[in-house]
């Protein structure tokens, strides 16, 4: 079997051989494949696509490519989400203690912010003392004593992905939808959990910027993981306006323990409850309705906050802040985003205060930035509220004030306001199965 026959079949539009497919991972792997050749490839995939089988296999042959983790010994189902990515999005870190009080295992590796998009890792570390680098049998014991445990990714977890998309970043082949699925998809199944949730976002904040685009990414995801055992669901959520009120990692988190007080934003609660009825349904807890109340009675009852708390102590984390958040570190400037006019605010580019929030020290400019875990932004107003002339749009936190003004004029560069109202749009728009999708209006998307 030869390179160059794999590329001259793909080239010309034909479907490539399971064989061919593991040819070509298990020697890009091993070094036996070089990067020129595979640039073809990939450029040949970008112009004439995956099928459905193809898409399988390939993601399956990158989910081998290294360790795959058995959590076999672990007993019960168990349950994995994976965002594709947003700004304010700590929905990990609620919905995770949500389900694991109501008795199913959640046993995930997450990953760190990259570009605009903040990290669940990131966001943990702000907590004193917190480990999230344990060895697997630390990580399986957290998991069977307290039914639940987050941490990041490590060891030889798919180093197929991590060779293809370095290559796929400088050869302009990211934007496939075949190839972002197989990428995913592969992590996920390596994870080894039963069941995948999907929390596909869609908007100005979003890797997919449109709802058809997310929807689409959303059935190649589920169809992969269906055909490989898994039973998989997605979600298409909102990402045109940032979730919740806070932005920043040590912000988050206390936005995290709000929420699961039953003080938290109502946009960041509906969706969390949605998301983890939808974990809980996969598990076979019940029907969405009934999942759904199970998941609001955590928060109601305090055990999903207890949950939280007793996986931090797992991990090292000083409790105290979770309980009282002024023992977190504060910033050294805080800083007034003021309204330049009155109106509604009309749209908020969600990308621009994602970027803004890096600006501030809450995200890496480049991979050796070290992060501010203090820095960040609050949200005082949000698309659709109303402001008058000076009125606050926004608090940032940063160690300097320059850093302040840069984030200002970028923040409000992407900030709309106008003497008209906007329409009001779902939080969730639509859900993903294997035999459907199910679109959601105005009305039902906040039940």
């Amino acid at each position: 079997m030869r390179m160059f026959d794999i590329i001259a079949k793909k080239r010309d539009g034909k479907e490539l051989l399971a064989e061919e497919i593991k040819f070509f991972i298990d020697g890009y792997v091993s070094g036996e494949i070089k990067d020129y050749q595979v640039s073809a490839l990939l450029m040949a995939i970008y112009f004439n696509g995956l099928s459905e089988a193809e898409t399988t296999e390939l993601t399956m042959c990158m989910a081998k490519s290294g360790d795959m983790i058995d959590l076999s010994t672990i007993p019960g189902i168990k349950v994995d989400k994976h965002s594709t990515g947003g700004v304010g999005d700590k929905t990990t870190l609620i919905i995770s203690p949500m389900v694991a009080a109501l008795g199913v295992h959640v046993a995930k590796m997450s990953g760190r912010g990259l570009g605009h998009t903040g990290g669940t890792i990131d966001k943990m570390e702000s907590i004193p003392n917190l480990k999230t680098a344990v060895d697997r049998e630390k990580f399986f014991n957290i998991v069977r004593k307290i039914g639940l445990c987050v941490i990041g990714q490590s060891g030889n977890i798919v180093p197929a992905d991590k060779k293809l998309y370095a290559l796929r970043d400088v050869t302009a082949t990211i934007d496939n939808m075949q190839l972002i699925a197989a990428s995913i998809m592969s992590k996920k199944i390596a994870a080894g959990s039963d069941c995948i949730l999907l929390d596909v976002k869609a908007g100005s904040g979003a890797f997919m910027k449109t709802l058809d685009g997310s929807i689409e990414l959303a059935k190649t995801m589920v169809k992969i993981g269906e055909n490989v055992d898994r039973k998989t669901v997605a979600l298409i959520t909102d990402m045109d306006r940032p979730l919740g009120l806070a932005i920043g990692n040590s912000l988050e988190i206390m936005e995290v323990c709000k929420t699961l007080k039953g003080e938290g934003p109502e946009d960041l609660t509906e969706i969390c409850i949605s998301l983890a009825a939808n974990m809980l349904n996969l598990a076979g807890k019940g029907e969405i309705p009934e999942c759904e109340m199970l998941a609001r009675s955590t928060i109601e009852d305090g055990s999903a906050f207890n949950k939280l708390k007793e996986m931090v102590n797992a991990l090292g984390g000083d409790t105290r802040v979770l309980d009282n958040n002024d023992l977190f570190e504060k910033a050294k400037v805080k800083y007034v985003v003021k309204s330049p006019s009155e109106g509604y605010i009309n749209s908020m580019d969600t990308e621009k205060c994602g970027t803004s929030a890096v600006i501030l020290g809450a995200g890496r400019e480049t991979k050796e930035s070290s992060i501010d875990f203090s820095a960040g932004i609050v949200l005082n107003k949000k698309v659709s509220d109303y402001v008058n002339l000076g009125d606050t749009i926004a608090t940032f936190y940063s160690s300097s004030l320059e850093k302040c003004k840069s984030a200002e004029r970028l923040f409000m560069n992407g900030i709309i306001i106008s003497p008209v109202m906007p329409q009001e749009e779902p939080l969730i728009y639509a859900r993903v199965t294997k035999d459907k999708i199910e679109k959601y209006e105005v009305a039902n998307c906040r039940r």
